[in-house]
């Protein structure tokens, strides 16, 4: 098979049919809004904590016990929706099924309580690591079966787009097919196919064949427009996973308009998705980010930053992060040899990290606790995935022993910043407060049982923005 080749971004953008109107997310707010409509309420399960970076004035749950979830249903206006943190993306596939399994269930019975129809959303990675099928196999197995699965990896800020069939990374002005990208060369959830009909008979495993997989183009959803999107998704058999095309939120927003009157007449779906996804079905308008005079950050203490992601991207921003920063910033870098050495080595490793970290925000520093930069896998994914379980182990427990409280807290990758939130801060129900930059959420947990109620806290993605974002976020947050 011959290899997809790279694009040039701009001129691949100018010869697709013209984006869609852009007064769409308003036609879909207003069917979200209407009571008449049967609209379900959506929950979007999120494998970490980075799928809520286009979403605003929403709440996040890390907890999902059954009258958590009955209020959240009671609280959830019509047509609304909330996200639970799964962080399912740090486990093994054994435990990953059974958590999904305990969640759906805990959804029914509080749907049940409540007389609430919901749907799910599976929002994963959008450069398509993680659990998949998996994941909607056992929503599946618990909920039903839907009518299809949507598979959405359509991310704009992160400069992901599918055209095609093919998704894509932009790097710079080139769009790089996602498997040609270091994202696909994972430890735990490497894949070898771009052309994502391709990809998901490859993560199946032959399980779901080509037969059963179709695909909403870019044509279909720009010249046709709903009406056209919503008659291919009325006629695909029950089994079929559809391939959402998509190189702007227009396009997005075109195929939410027909799934919501498809949801009006009875049609139940299965989504697997990026973060734009979420955010168009909501009908949630972008907002500009979030400063830090909106915040009323205080001047008196530094603020922490804790870094735990391994991409070449992340690796890039911290190194941009601790240059340009200079005699601002403290930066404490961890061995992460130390840590896997010995649970000795590991608490010495932490209570020296503490240490600094105390003293130079106290003073009004600014500290940045890093892991060492060289990446340590394991023999296989099973190795590799209990290796970053260790790591972030180490991470929380720097948090929960810090008794300053900082300025804000940012943390860096997926996993460790979910592990900050549940296990770190004592986070269970947050406010989604909107971006720190594009891409980036910043969540604020009022929660009395919160380790720090209040504290603005950053879920920054290990993959998202310029080399020089952290900076930029960091320095703009200086008071």
């Amino acid at each position: 098979m011959a290899p997809i080749e790279e694009l040039e971004l701009k001129s691949t953008l100018a010869r697709l049919p013209p984006a869609p109107s852009s007064n769409l997310r308003e036609q879909v707010q207003t069917l979200l809004h209407d009571p008449t409509t049967k609209v379900p309420i959506l929950v979007a399960l999120d494998d970490d904590p980075t799928g809520t970076q286009t979403c605003h004035k929403i709440s996040v749950l890390t907890v999902w016990d059954i009258p958590t979830l009955i209020s959240e249903f009671q609280t959830t206006r019509h047509g609304g929706g909330f996200f639970i943190l799964t962080n399912s993306r740090a486990l093994h596939p054994g435990p990953a099924r059974e958590l999904i399994t305990e969640i759906c269930t805990n959804l029914k019975s509080a749907s049940a309580e409540t007389g609430t129809p919901f749907e799910v959303v599976l929002r994963g990675d959008s450069t398509l690591r993680g659990h998949f099928p998996l994941e909607a196999e056992a929503t599946e197995d618990v909920l039903g079966v839907a009518d299809a699965w949507l598979l959405c990896p359509f991310f704009l800020q992160g400069g992901r787009y599918t055209i095609g069939d093919v998704h894509y990374v932009a790097e710079g002005g080139t769009l790089v097919p996602a498997a040609a990208t270091p994202f696909a060369k994972d430890a735990s959830f490497g894949y070898k196919s771009s052309n994502l009909r391709e990809y998901v008979v490859e993560k199946s495993k032959g399980s779901i064949p080509a037969e059963r997989i179709t695909s909403l183009s870019l044509d279909t959803i720009r010249t046709g427009g709903t009406d056209a999107v919503l008659s291919q998704l009325k006629g695909v058999a029950k089994g079929t996973v559809v391939v959402v095309n998509a190189a702007a939120e227009e396009d997005i927003d075109v195929v939410i308009l027909a799934l919501l009157k498809a949801a009006n007449e009875g049609k139940r779906y299965l989504f697997r998705t990026g973060a734009a996804f979420v955010s168009s079905r909501l009908g949630i308008a972008p907002i500009s980010p979030i400063s830090a005079e909106q915040l009323n950050l205080p001047g008196a203490v530094g603020g922490l930053v804790i870094a735990g992601s391994y991409v070449p991207k992340t690796t890039a921003q911290l190194e941009k992060l601790r240059t340009r920063s200079g005699d601002k910033l403290t930066s404490v870098v961890i061995d992460v040899r130390k840590l896997l050495d010995s649970e000795e080595q590991a608490t010495n490793e932490m209570a020296k990290a503490i240490e600094v970290a105390e003293k130079q925000i106290t003073r009004g520093q600014d500290v940045l606790v890093m892991t060492s930069r060289e990446l340590i896998t394991g023999d296989d994914e099973a190795e590799s995935l209990d290796i970053g379980s260790t790591i972030a182990k180490a991470l929380v427990s720097f948090l929960v022993g810090l008794t300053t409280k900082p300025r804000y807290v940012i943390a860096k990758g997926g996993i460790t910043s979910s592990d900050m939130a549940t296990k770190g801060l004592k986070m269970k129900r947050a406010m989604i407060v909107g971006q720190a930059a594009p891409g980036v959420p910043l969540w604020r947990c009022d929660e009395p049982s919160a380790k720090w109620p209040g504290l603005p806290y950053v879920v920054f993605p290990g993959n998202v923005g310029s080399d020089d974002t952290l900076y930029e976020v960091i320095s703009g947050w200086r008071v």
